[in-house]
């Protein structure tokens, strides 16, 4: 049988000691770190406020950011930002980035469909994720759907066992010492795209409201 390689991971490109998001912007454009970039547009990295009070973690980019080079600009980021207003949360105290920065799909036809980053797509695209966290400093992490909980608290967590709680952030993260900033505070809650797929948006679009309420609660204290 042929010997499959594991992917060579980010951290060959993140640079050494950055001094900004930006710069950590312009070096993962160039990253190969997994397999994921030779179909994809470009990479979508994190946007939003370097001194944000809240960090949103979601899962990866999908077709639209893909195409604009920026998160959370399709369906489910038009239904997060209502969400974040309904919730009373400033957007300017926001950034908001993903746990992989480029999109995985499926083609059929000339549809792109959505497939699911799997572990080896979340560890080779983690380096971006703690370098992006080293030069934030935040007041609470909000993680959204289940990548992203896996990709910050491992491979055990389950959205709808955790959501809704505040949680110490990094105490309740798979590898803390990734993280070395003050004891702040993480809460999960379902991805947008969730809503979108659900039976009864309504209830589950409300769902999402009440966990960012807690959100915007814990940052106001």
């Amino acid at each position: 049988m042929p010997r499959t390689e594991a992917p060579p991971g980010a951290q060959r490109w993140v640079p050494p000691q950055p001094h900004s998001i930006d710069e950590l912007k312009q070096a993962a454009a160039g990253c190969r770190g997994c397999e994921l970039h030779a179909d994809a547009t470009q990479t979508v990295f994190g946007r939003g406020a370097p001194q944000a009070r809240i960090v949103f973690v979601g899962e990866q980019p999908g077709d639209v950011e893909d195409q604009k080079g920026l998160p959370f600009v399709g369906p489910a980021g038009r239904l997060l930002r209502e969400a974040v207003d309904d919730a009373g949360i400033d957007p300017s105290d926001l950034y908001i980035t993903n746990s992989v920065k480029h999109f995985r799909f499926e083609l059929r036809g000339s549809r792109r469909i959505h497939q699911t980053p799997g572990p080896a797509h979340i560890t080779a695209c983690r380096p971006w994720l703690v370098a992006e966290f080293a030069l934030l400093k935040p007041q609470l992490v909000v993680i959204l759907g289940a990548t992203a909980g896996k990709a910050l608290l491992g491979p055990s967590f389950r959205v709808n066992r955790s959501r809704g709680q505040l949680m110490p952030w990094p105490g309740s993260a798979e590898h803390p010492e990734d993280f070395p900033v003050a004891e702040i505070r993480a809460l999960a809650t379902i991805h947008p795209s969730a809503v979108l797929r659900a039976d009864n948006r309504d209830i589950a679009y409300q769902g999402l409201v009440d966990d960012l309420r807690v959100a915007a609660r814990a940052v106001a204290a």
